[in-house]
């Protein structure tokens, strides 16, 4: 979710709202998309060529051997999909947008954040190397994690500003404050410890006349977040005076905090509190908007998931895939992270969205590229269970099902309709692939890839999706691979295997030497190349390939990985 500003109001204001700790011997609950998102952006990781997933992969190595060091025992928690009732999809949007402007501006040469496509595919690979507990939610899971961290009456690790509103027994750490880096030791002893910042709600509400902290999920309400933007409440905004400031963007924002919170602490409880917004309105408009603002408030109450039960014997009940009668394994398997957000958004919405990469905006996307993979991984899902679709199972099956894309068209966002390919019987039931065959799964895959088994018989187990990917991505009309792309591919495949090589300790020690010699060598060429201009046309057809990696990869796991899952992040 996120209140536009609040974020940035407390960090100003951090003597006034945040406490210092010093944390060690502790459980911890983490934002898995906050803190990649920071450890992507704050580490000085190339964000132009399609990703330096190696030096991200030692980031956040280093991260939890901080942790670890200090006995923090952390537990990663990973948002989903999109909520069912796509309510957010206005602010997605925007966001995509956003994104695009962003990818150009790096392309360019210019400065902007954008993550790499596979960048939260590495960082789940990471976890499972590292043995971190980690969960993905279903959806967004930002009420999962507060539910979860005051059962276990531990702090939050975010950046995000809703974390203010939630009441959190041991309060929420934001990651700009958390000084992983700065491990400190105890006096007189060999015990360590991670100096950190601590939102405390308590220290807030008193800063604004005490007020009730049960009024903050209004407040967030009504200074707008990802989910509720209602125009109309402007009439109540304006009549709160505003104390005169900066004409910044950021400024106005800060204003309007403080305004809203200043106003809302005259008032007892919320239902007094609304009544008074409320009045503000045209008399038809108050039960209407009423009936609203509550319903918005709801998304700061507790969560019914108990992410305990996850970590504690390996299930959990999430309402919204029971209702939508998902199949028990690809439950099991969501939760793990072994089906992605773009699975999740297929099933329950029948519409998913690609990001943009650092590509050529002139040509068309580079997902374009993919369509043939997207296509079969849709003709798995469309029938997932009876609820997801008013069509019959007649009409179902004589019409292929038609799922929406959000995609760059030029330097815009728009939908684009790709049917689901019509697979033979025996693939067209969801929740009887377990039942499938090694074999079965594996001609699947292959078929849909282009390319036979026998030529990936010569190739390392954890290469053979990778270049049965690349055997597509070159049989593409849309790509205009050259010889040259297709040994630079090869080549960073090379280093990946010679990478793994340097970091396996049963190796000999001549061979290991000489591994490190040729990755040192790698990352000399890989350095110089850096601090050249980008070449659009080179950029865009290594983002065609990722694309298809991304969704090889989708379909590999939807199929339960008839092939190695190749490790990602090794890769420069």
């Amino acid at each position: 979710m996120g209140i536009r500003g609040l974020m940035s109001y407390v960090e100003d204001h951090s003597s006034q709202f945040l406490i210092d700790v010093k944390l060690r011997d502790t459980k911890i609950i983490i934002d898995g998309y906050a803190l990649f998102h920071r450890l992507c952006f704050d580490s000085n990781v190339d964000l132009r060529h399609g990703g330096d997933y190696d030096s991200f992969t030692e980031v956040i190595q280093r991260f939890f051997e901080s942790l670890f060091a200090c006995k923090i025992h952390p537990y990663v928690v990973l948002d989903g999909g999109c909520d069912i009732s796509d309510k957010k999809l206005f602010t997605l949007k925007d966001r995509a947008r956003e994104k695009i402007q962003v990818a150009h501006s790096l392309s360019l040469g210019g400065r902007g954040n954008l993550l790499p496509l596979l960048i939260r595919e590495v960082f789940i690979q990471v976890l499972n190397k590292l043995h971190v507990d980690f969960v993905q939610c279903f959806s967004e899971a930002d009420r999962d994690i507060m539910t979860l961290a005051n059962h276990w009456n531990c702090p939050v690790l975010t950046m995000d500003s809703d974390f203010c509103i939630f009441d959190l027994k041991a309060g929420f750490c934001p990651v700009n404050g958390f000084q992983w880096k700065n491990l400190t030791v105890i006096k007189d002893t060999f015990l360590y410890y991670i100096p950190a910042k601590c939102f405390s709600v308590d220290k807030f509400c008193s800063y604004f006349n005490n007020m009730n902290k049960a009024l903050l999920p209004l407040f967030a309400v009504l200074c707008g977040n990802d989910y509720i933007n209602l125009p109309v409440l402007d009439t109540v905004i304006s009549r709160l005076s505003f104390t005169p400031g900066s004409s910044t963007t950021k400024g106005k924002k800060h204003q309007r905090i403080m305004a809203l919170l200043n106003w809302l602490s005259y008032f007892d409880d919320v239902p007094k509190a609304i009544d008074n917004v409320v009045k503000y309105l045209k008399i038809y408009d108050r039960e209407v908007v009423k009936a609203l603002l509550w319903d918005s408030m709801e998304e700061y109450q507790p969560s019914p998931v108990k992410l305990q039960d996850f970590f504690q014997f390996g299930a959990y009940i999430y309402p919204c895939a029971t209702y939508l009668n998902l199949p028990e394994w690809v439950q099991l398997a969501m939760a793990k992270g072994q089906l992605s957000p773009f699975v999740c958004d297929a099933l329950s919405l029948r519409r998913t969205i690609l990001h943009t990469q650092v590509e050529n905006i002139k040509r068309p996307s580079a997902h374009v590229v993919s369509v043939p993979i997207r296509k079969v991984i849709y003709g798995l899902l469309q029938n997932s269970s009876a609820n997801l679709t008013k069509v019959s199972q007649s009409k179902v099956s004589k019409q292929p099902m038609a799922f929406s894309e959000l995609e760059r068209i030029d330097k815009n966002i728009a939908t684009v309709v790709t049917h689901a390919v019509k697979l033979p019987e025996e693939y067209r039931q969801l929740g009887r692939l377990t039942e499938l065959s090694l074999s079965k799964r594996k001609t699947l895959l292959l078929e849909t890839l282009k390319v036979k088994e026998g030529i990936l018989d010569p190739f390392p187990a954890s290469l053979k999706l990778p270049i049965a990917v690349t055997c597509f991505w070159l049989q593409s009309l849309e790509t205009k691979a050259k010889l040259y792309h297709l040994q630079a591919l090869l080549m960073g495949m090379l280093y990946g295997q010679l990478h793994k090589m340097t970091r396996e300790l049963d190796n000999e020690e001549l061979l290991v030497d000489g591994a490190k010699l040729l990755c040192d060598q790698f990352l000399t060429v890989k350095e110089n190349k850096l601090q050249r201009r980008l070449d659009l046309d080179t950029a865009h057809v290594f983002c065609q390939w990722q694309c298809c990696l991304q969704m090889g990869f989708y379909l590999n796991q939807l199929l339960l990985m008839p092939l190695p899952e190749p490790d990602l992040t090794c890769q420069l």
